[in-house]
């Protein structure tokens, strides 16, 4: 059997205004496009993914994660109001005329939904193949709000009308909700659809359209600041199980024996005074000490693993009674050494970091945490993302996530 030719475009355009460069913008760890991306290339069903910009910088960051840019999009298709459909007829068109390539299914993955579950392209692409009436696959989550229960002003008297009606029901907006219709909100997460669909029905739907229903925990679409500071918590703290570029971020574990912690910009806020003898004084948060001590006194071992060799390190860890090895070069063979002689299970360990020496000891660990305002290479790598930066609470909010798990 001949397989399909499934062809995933991820539409991004370079003139975003909520979010200036909203799809090249570091979400999560990872370009807002990644997300999409990945969701093409990881699929089974999809053979092709292509990425649709104006763009050359969002062109060459799509290329990085694996996204074909056969094309840049003409600057017509790229305006503030242009609408799907003529990006997709261009892509089409295009891909036709130069390269004679014409795809059973396109699949649109909007970068602005980027939460998406593992599984979903395939299963929207198979639904759209073993239904050949359907024009497309649309995700659809429970409706929000109910349409029935809404409401229209007569611009004349002031007067408000229901805005639906339901047969039987007199009056829609007073009956209880299981009596009303369940209705449906599309998602931008996927979008299956029939070429004829695009090219001869100048639709981005078509006249059947099959619903794929969509778990409404995994509803994103980001249009603001805020929406970005909202669903960069779910991906770190709601533990769904999603399509991301990276590995899969790992949860807490249930059991953990040991907290490692980097020092510079973990402990401190990073920053370091120096007076005219060369001495060193560095920022600390108090209450770092108070969770650091409820945690060791219900057996989590504790550990600061650093390469500074200033006795600042050793002072502070003095004060706080944990344990600290210092000056260290190779943190991740240090690291292994020291789960070694203690006979640690690793999956048994916590590691909070900041910066790029620190992600060699991410795969070491059961789970990788970084600091609010970490370096990208450690947001990235990292399986949870704090809200407090190092130095200002960041060390006193892990420990107080796991005591609670200690409680629980």
């Amino acid at each position: 059997m001949v397989k399909a030719e499934v062809l995933a475009v991820i539409p991004a355009r370079g003139g975003s205004k909520g979010i200036p460069r909203k799809n090249i913008k570091s979400f999560a760890g990872y370009p807002l496009i990644a997300y999409s991306i990945a969701a093409g290339t990881q699929a089974e069903t999809v053979t092709r993914v292509i990425l649709s910009t104006d763009d050359e910088e969002i062109a060459a960051v799509g290329r990085e994660f694996g996204a074909e840019t056969p094309f840049l999009r003409p600057a017509e298709f790229a305006q503030d109001q242009t609408l799907d459909l003529p990006v997709f007829e261009h892509a089409l068109s295009w891909l036709a005329e130069h390269e004679g390539y014409r795809p059973d299914v396109v699949v649109q993955l909007r970068p602005t939904s980027p939460i998406r579950p593992s599984g979903m392209v395939d299963a929207a692409v198979r639904m759209l193949l073993a239904n050949p009436e359907a024009d497309s696959v649309r995700g659809v989550v429970p409706a929000g709000q109910n349409p029935h229960k809404m409401w229209r002003i007569d611009p004349a008297s002031g007067r408000m009308q229901g805005l639906l009606t339901v047969e039987g029901l007199a009056e829609p907006y007073n009956a209880p909700r299981q009596a009303l219709p369940p209705v449906y909100w599309q998602t931008g997460h996927i979008d299956a659809i029939r070429p004829r669909a695009i090219l001869e029905q100048h639709s981005m739907s078509g006249r059947v359209i099959l619903p794929l229903h969509i778990e409404p925990r995994y509803t994103v679409d980001i249009d603001t600041p805020f929406d970005w500071l909202r669903y960069e918590w779910l991906v770190y703290h709601a533990g769904l199980e999603m399509v991301t570029p990276g590995r899969a971020r790992r949860p807490l574990p249930e059991t953990v024996r040991l907290l490692v912690m980097d020092f510079d910009g973990v402990l401190t806020d990073n920053r370091v005074w120096v007076d005219q003898d060369g001495r060193e004084a560095v920022m600390a948060y108090r209450s770092d000490s108070m969770g650091l001590k409820r945690l060791m006194a219900h057996g989590v071992e504790t550990l600061i693993l650093s390469t500074e060799v200033n006795r600042v390190v050793a002072a502070r860890a003095q004060k706080m009674g944990v344990p600290v090895l210092h000056g260290v070069d190779d943190k991740a063979e240090r690291l292994r050494q020291y789960l070694a002689e203690k006979q640690i299970d690793p999956q048994t360990v916590v590691f909070l970091g900041n910066d790029f020496n620190d992600t060699p000891c991410f795969p070491l660990v059961g789970c990788a945490v970084a600091v609010a305002d970490a370096q990208p290479e450690a947001l990235r790598e990292a399986d949870l993302v704090l809200e407090r930066p190092g130095g200002h609470g960041a060390v006193r909010e892990l420990c107080d996530l796991l005591y609670q798990r200690i409680r629980s």
